[in-house]
């Protein structure tokens, strides 16, 4: 029996240009959008959307979710620091259960934020359970989400410093077999790895192998801050001949013109942190530059131990960075700012269809196509920090915030709805608080031995 919902009366963004801008309505039937159009008459259960606007889920193209239980821990914090305080620190003492806390919490923690993919990049895999918790915690979610399986963070000397432990083949298997038969589930799988310079190159050709030996999606980070924007990172991996349209390359700060190019033309997909970029000293978000070569950068949020975990601040700190980088150049000089400045629309494509792009599944979500699954956040325009709403794009990049996202669906089913997230967020939020306890108390039991 098919079960319909019918989104009606709102302002939709469906970010697919055959459809475009419309007041009207969104029919889902089962998991998937049957149409978009005004005024349609279905037997459905109603979702009135008034003074709403209707766009595809948000799409989080990195995020480290098993930081969720140390949330806030290192807000001070430059690139060099996080390195310290949270992979030499707490990392190693996380135990599989503090990833299932964080995992649960973090994914529950988009979805309330209207983020519908994430691309969990999870470098915390201590032991073979600590995947495995990590996968559940998604499962039970209801996210749609791809785990890309990390190294362990046992020791930053040896894990991220030209590394000779790779990350272990047969667990990877282990874990594709066990959860990932499919690749067209609402859990996919990639491979996260350190790649060039936080690797001896022997490893680095070790985790591409295994990676396309399983058909798996490659996540890397890239040119960032004092140490990875020197390694020249792009160029070694071309030079070991890896470079390939299944790689994702984050940050992407401290790029060479050639660099980009040889990311361009190998068909690879880029992922740009803004917000952290900017706060920890990565270097610059490259989103105008990426896209001006053609490429369709997504948005991400990285760490939330150091900022905020919603797609709303991602894109003002992506427009207001890129924007005045372009606006100091021709200041002094005292020329016309040029006309291809970042825009809202382009932002709001970043958190979007763009981040669908680079997380592989812009076949089945980011925007409001029919056919493609049902992936949607109902935006409401009512509130002060809204109204009155006159541009909704403008609405939903430079207005909106977590407390207007109202109604979000994952697959055709309802995550969140009236405002409330429907979840047990009470044993949620125990998770990370008892996780955050135990992790206080061991690392001062340690510095007190």
């Amino acid at each position: 029996m098919t079960t319909r919902k019918l989104i009606r009366g709102g302002t939709v963004l469906s970010m697919d240009p055959q459809i475009g801008e419309l007041e009207g309505d969104v029919l889902v039937e089962d998991d998937r959008i049957a149409a978009v159009q005004p005024g349609i008459d279905a037997d459905a259960e109603v979702v009135d959307a008034s003074g709403c606007i209707v766009i595809p889920g948000f799409v989080d193209t990195h995020r480290h979710t098993w930081e969720a239980a140390i949330r806030g821990c290192a807000p001070d914090a430059t690139l060099d620091d996080y390195f310290v305080e949270v992979l030499d620190t707490f990392a190693p003492l996380y135990r599989a259960e503090d990833v299932h806390a964080s995992n649960l919490a973090g994914a529950l923690e988009c979805l309330n934020a209207g983020i519908t993919t994430l691309v969990d990049w999870s470098h915390i895999n201590n032991t073979p359970e600590h995947p495995d918790a990590a996968v559940t915690a998604l499962q039970e979610s209801g996210i749609r989400s791809q785990y890309a399986y990390g190294s362990a963070n046992l020791s930053l000397a040896d894990y991220w410093f030209n590394s000779e432990i790779a990350i272990p083949a047969d667990d990877v298997r282990r874990v594709r077999d066990t959860y990932f038969s499919s690749d067209s589930g609402l859990l996919t799988m990639a491979l996260a790895t350190r790649g060039p310079g936080f690797c001896v190159e022997d490893v680095v050709r070790k985790e591409w192998e295994l990676a396309r030996e399983l058909g798996l999606p490659i996540t890397i980070h890239v040119a960032m801050g004092r140490l990875a924007g020197r390694f020249g990172m792009i160029s070694m991996l071309d030079g070991y001949g890896l470079l390939g349209p299944d790689t994702t390359y984050i940050h992407c700060c401290h790029f060479s013109d050639e660099e980009w190019e040889l990311v361009r033309d190998s068909g690879g997909t880029v992922s740009v942190a803004p917000q952290v970029e900017l706060q920890m000293g990565h270097g610059w978000p490259p989103l105008l530059k990426a896209r001006g070569l053609g490429l369709r950068p997504g948005l991400s949020i990285d760490v939330v131990t150091t900022v905020p975990g919603d797609m709303f601040t991602e894109m003002r700190s992506a427009f207001g960075a890129d924007r005045a980088r372009v606006h100091e150049k021709h200041y002094e000089p005292n020329e016309q700012v040029p006309k291809d400045v970042l825009t809202a629309r382009q932002i709001l494509e970043a958190a979007t269809i763009d981040g669908a792009h680079v997380a592989g599944v812009e076949d089945r979500t980011g925007s409001l196509t029919p056919g493609k699954q049902a992936d949607i956040v109902v935006i409401e325009g009512k509130s002060l920090n809204m109204a009155p709403v006159i541009d909704p794009v403008a609405a939903v990049v430079l207005c909106a915030d977590v407390s207007n996202v109202d109604t979000v669906l994952v697959a055709g089913e309802f995550r969140k709805r009236d405002g409330a997230l429907l979840a047990d967020v009470d044993s949620a939020r125990a998770g990370v608080e008892a996780s955050r306890d135990y992790l206080l108390g061991a690392i001062a039991a340690k510095r007190s031995a």
